[in-house]
């Protein structure tokens, strides 16, 4: 990100043309053109939007001015028509040792827009190629890119930085403080993703969703090092077994309600019968009243009290059911951030149809964890098991709080500042304050 000094200077307005006091010029005649290597066509693929092509052209042509040998690619001008935007940019991507992003507000609404669109196209450009972001007026960076150092059209010195960072090879870059290339910290705690289930919201409450294992959403796939750690998570998610029982049918239910609801009424009309007696041609003895009125009042008392209590338990099974399950999936969720914990992932399960996906760094919670059991003399190796254990049963509802940036339950005034620099609870002080609240969910 931009130091404090660079800052200062979003405050500049820009002009259409590339600022004419920029002393960059004078600083060129030593820097040399890196060679183009196979499959290689420009050195530099600049993306602007239409609305900043003022800008964008008469930077180009200074480009070309000073490094004649630089070869520029830009939409205007080199995409084949016929074809697709972002074939277009695919192509021109793959055929440019780096790539450089105009950032403006217009930009964001339409080229990042085409971007994200085909976040796989920006993954492979990210990864394999040195992005710049040159900033022309104050807009939000956005997420894929906040980790970047980026110039600013504003700064004296603005030309000749780029002029630095287009003639020095890639895999010099990769020490250089004008790009930087360094894991993505900066999305500690930012909602990467919310997966749906494959069958959608409309499953029967009795049913866990199911989520796909084979397809890793885009938006993971820029910080996931090990794809296969997604896979194994989903698989444990979806492992949660489906009833079988006969209850999943609605008309099993609606049946068992009926039978049920006409042995009630059986039993009740059979307790008046006892209780008061059967017709007969001479009225019963006091004595014989007496014996019978218990057990009739018996048999309409059972009826009154369990019968109903087994149509409620039959009418409401699913609903019952589908808490059933998702207390299941939560569990599964928090043995799939067992796995997912060491990409910097935790995944909240908020509904059994839907998966909050997060980055978020747990080493300093686990280094409390550590530090806290072994001052209480725990045996060697006991602390992981109980930060295994917190993951088991607070990772998933940590997840959901983060993604909502809400927890339901007051914050004390002494606690101090946790392990996140977004200001939100970190999960050790979240898991806590649940213990304090005897809370195990």
């Amino acid at each position: 990100m931009a130091s404090e000094d660079q800052t200062e200077h979003l405050l500049h307005r820009y002009s259409d043309k590339p600022d004419p006091s920029d002393s960059g010029d004078s600083a060129v005649a030593d820097l040399v053109n890196p060679c183009l290597k196979e499959g290689e066509i420009y050195h530099v693929f600049i993306s602007y939007s239409s609305a900043d092509c003022g800008w964008a052209h008469g930077f180009i042509d200074r480009l070309e001015a000073a490094r004649p040998g630089l070869l520029t690619c830009y939409h205007e001008r080199d995409f084949i028509p016929g074809r697709t935007v972002l074939d277009n940019m695919a192509d021109c991507i793959q055929g440019s040792q780096k790539v450089l992003l105009v950032l403006s507000k217009d930009f964001l609404q339409s080229r990042w827009c085409l971007l994200e669109a085909n976040l796989s196209l920006f993954r492979d450009c990210i990864e394999c190629k040195p992005v710049l972001p040159v900033l022309l007026e104050p807009c939000a960076v956005p997420l894929h890119l906040s980790h970047l150092t980026y110039l600013e059209a504003g700064d004296p010195n603005f030309f000749s930085k780029v002029l630095k960072v287009l003639c020095t090879p890639n895999h010099l870059l990769r020490s250089s403080n004008v790009v930087l290339f360094q894991p993505p910290c900066v999305y500690n705690g930012k909602v990467l993703l919310t997966q749906q289930a494959v069958e959608g919201e409309d499953i029967p409450n009795w049913k866990a969703g199911m989520f796909s294992t084979t397809m890793i959403p885009d938006q993971l796939r820029l910080v996931l090092e090990k794809p296969e750690a997604y896979r194994k998570a989903m698989s444990v998610i979806n492992s949660v077994p489906t009833s079988r029982f006969c209850f999943r049918y609605l008309w099993v239910r609606v049946v068992l309600c009926i039978v049920l609801a006409l042995l009630l009424s059986f039993l009740i009309l059979l307790g008046v019968l006892i209780s008061v007696g059967f017709p007969t041609q001479s009225n019963p003895s006091a004595n014989s009243l007496l014996a019978r009125l218990p057990v009739g009042l018996g048999l309409m008392v059972v009826g009154l009290v369990l019968i109903p209590s087994l149509i409620q338990i039959t009418a409401c099974w699913a609903k019952s059911k589908g808490k059933e399950m998702l207390r299941e999936m939560r569990l599964r969720a928090g043995q799939a951030n067992m796995i997912l914990t060491q990409e910097k992932l935790l995944v909240g399960c908020e509904s059994r149809t839907k998966l909050h996906f997060i980055y978020l760094s747990l080493e300093g919670c686990r280094e409390t964890f550590r530090k806290t059991f072994q001052r209480t003399g725990s045996p060697a190796g006991g602390w992981e098991e109980q930060f295994h254990t917190a993951l088991l049963y607070f990772s998933s509802g940590y997840a959901c709080c983060v993604t909502k940036r809400h927890f339901p339950f007051p914050q004390p005034p002494d606690m101090g500042p946790g392990h996140q620099e977004s200001g939100i609870l970190c999960f050790c002080q979240y898991v806590s304050l649940q213990l304090r609240r005897g809370v195990w969910a």
